[in-house]
């Protein structure tokens, strides 16, 4: 991988998305508008706002980054973008190391916007610290990305990259601790929940609702988040195909 090449292919990522304002907008505003209609969800019941607003501050960046960034890098390749780009020196982990730092750059405006607005504008009280927050919101959409960047290699049209929604997170969504506690799931079902990395992210969310301090849990769940991310990322490149069969 050329550190060149990459932060080349970063750039040329974030000029195409400054002319795509809808794509920006979906990325950026889309998880903060879910939370002011999940405020108005729990009018005045601060309580489960709280707990069920700390998990889905995780959870609503990394479906709108899975989203998106799966039907970016779809285009790249059905335009004949991608085939023209690896017939020069750049390498497959160039293009995948550039397109994760362009949306991790959007990602971080988005886990800001969304956090701040949750912790300062809407009362989301909670016992750690909103930095701890803005990590794991971060993570979450770097997860969302590391994703989308996968499945693209999968799909061979918009449509069926959108399909891989239901197959990649909702099963996440489902079993991750937001509806029932984990640990009250059937054996099955909570053993497919411990490894699957959604999981991980709301507990993160968790930790920081209920302790002042920074837990060993909460840095072990971040770290399997993270590692997640990059197992996927790696994995996104070994699979990335020129042009879509």
């Amino acid at each position: 991988m050329n550190a060149t090449r990459t932060l080349a292919t970063t750039a040329r990522v974030l000029r195409q998305l400054r002319h795509d304002p809808r794509s920006i907008a979906m990325m950026l505003f889309v998880p903060a508008v879910m939370l002011v209609l999940l405020y108005w969800v729990f009018d005045g019941k601060e309580q489960q706002f709280n707990s069920t607003g700390a998990s889905l501050l995780g959870i609503f960046p990394l479906i709108t980054m899975f989203l998106v960034t799966s039907i970016a890098t779809l285009r790249e390749r059905t335009s004949g973008t991608l085939e023209r780009l690896l017939a020069m020196p750049l390498g497959k982990a160039d293009f995948i190391a550039g397109y994760a730092l362009a949306f991790a750059i959007l990602a971080i405006v988005q886990a800001a916007l969304a956090t701040g607005l949750a912790v300062w504008a809407l009362d989301m009280s909670v016992a750690g610290s909103p930095w701890l927050l803005l990590v794991v919101a971060l993570l979450d959409a770097l997860l969302g990305t590391a994703l989308g960047l996968f499945v693209s290699a999968f799909a061979t049209s918009e449509f069926q990259a959108v399909q891989f929604m239901p197959l990649v997170v909702l099963p996440q969504l489902l079993l991750c601790g937001l509806f029932a506690a984990r640990d009250t799931m059937q054996p099955v079902l909570e053993a497919i929940s411990n490894v699957l990395p959604m999981s991980y992210a709301v507990d993160a969310m968790n930790e920081v609702l209920r302790h002042t301090d920074v837990t060993g849990t909460f840095i072990r769940d971040c770290a399997i988040v993270a590692g997640v991310a990059l197992l996927v990322l790696a994995l996104g490149a070994a699979t990335l195909r020129r042009r879509t069969a």
